[in-house]
């Protein structure tokens, strides 16, 4: 820190000695030609010797003051960064850079506080969610193990019947399968986070692919007795990424029927709009309460708990991240009791930056 000072303080006397010695020889030079005084050797020692005084004692003032000024303005806002940068590192994530007031300091100070607390808001968040995902992934696995692990002691009983064999390796099966299906949803869950996966453009048929993934669910509109009323064009052509896309259809027909009751009604519909295309899907389901629809895009949220063996909380925010690697935009218009309208909203060319 002294050296800095010494430092300082040069730097202030060069630039005081080169301006003052420059002002004082213009000053005299007109003194001598407007007056006409002689300058002997001892008046000209004695104004160099007062000279030199006057720039060493002005360049000290100078350095005390800078030497001030950046202790008020500079050292003790880059300081408290620094303690809570520490604090950050050291795991504290509440630790945020006291804003004492930008008076006199330095606007880029003030902007680097200010992205820095930003930063360590959305640190905290990250931790908060990664803490979370972790103990809803913990509860969603030890689920499907649980029941497997009931039937499989109940099956090691002697003199079992048939029927409950049948019905037990049933459970085991379809805990399994959702134990399974679980995995690989946050394993693409991840990838998409992780950006590990890019879209895969190329030109395909959007009606077909509708189709395809419609007829996946036929089997369980029929056992449900639901109405399809289902408004496709013979053939849509897009550019995007037709896996990506197809996992957007699949999460969407699967929440459609599966909130709505039987004897119910699903829509599937398609229209254009300029470089758009636009996909709606919608039901007579249960529908889905404000409270509920700020959140239906966040991992594992699940509004109805009454149905969540049906799922795992991952199909909508798998939805929501293909859509954002896409470019493209999804919507949600709901009423309880009364079923959901899901609208995703596709570029027919790729956007630029897609």
């Amino acid at each position: 820190r002294f050296l800095k000072g010494i430092n300082h303080y040069l730097v202030f006397f060069l630039m005081v000695a080169f301006v003052v010695t420059c002002s004082t020889m213009l000053f005299v030079s007109i003194l001598i030609k407007t007056l006409g005084i002689a300058m002997t050797a001892q008046t000209l020692g004695s104004a160099a010797k007062l000279t030199f005084l006057n720039v060493f004692l002005i360049s000290l003032l100078f350095s005390i003051f800078d030497s001030i000024r950046r202790s008020l303005t500079v050292e003790r806002a880059a300081r408290r960064i620094s303690e809570a940068a520490k604090r950050i590192v050291s795991g504290d994530l509440d630790a945020r850079v006291e804003n004492t007031g930008s008076f006199g300091m330095d606007e880029s100070l003030v902007e680097i506080t200010h992205c820095f607390n930003q930063m360590a808001e959305e640190l905290s968040g990250v931790e908060t969610l990664r803490t979370d995902f972790i103990a809803n992934v913990s509860h969603e696995i030890k689920t499907p193990l649980a029941v497997m692990q009931n039937y499989g002691t109940m099956l090691q009983q002697p003199g079992l019947s048939e029927e409950k064999r049948m019905e037990y390796t049933t459970a085991i099966t379809n805990a399994s399968r959702r134990l399974a299906e679980l995995i690989s949803n946050i394993l693409k869950l991840n990838k998409l986070e992780s950006r590990q996966i890019y879209p895969a453009v190329k030109e395909f048929d959007l009606t077909a692919q509708l189709t395809d993934c419609l007829l996946q669910f036929e089997n369980l509109w029929e056992e449900k007795n639901i109405s399809l009323n289902v408004h496709l064009d013979d053939s849509i052509i897009i550019k995007s990424d037709e896996e990506l896309l197809s996992l957007v259809w699949n999460n969407l027909l699967s929440n459609a029927f599966k909130f709505t009751e039987p004897g119910g009604t699903v829509s599937l519909s398609v229209s254009e709009a300029g470089n758009q295309v636009i996909v709606t899907v919608a039901d007579s389901g249960c529908g889905i309460s404000p409270e509920v629809g700020k959140h239906i895009f966040e991992k594992f949220y699940q509004g109805d708990t009454s149905r969540a063996s049906q799922g795992n909380g991952l199909g909508l925010a798998l939805v929501k991240r293909v859509v954002d690697i896409t470019r493209s935009e999804i919507t949600v218009e709901s009423v309880p009791g009364k079923g959901s309208s899901f609208t995703v909203k596709l570029w027919r060319q790729p956007c630029e930056n897609a």
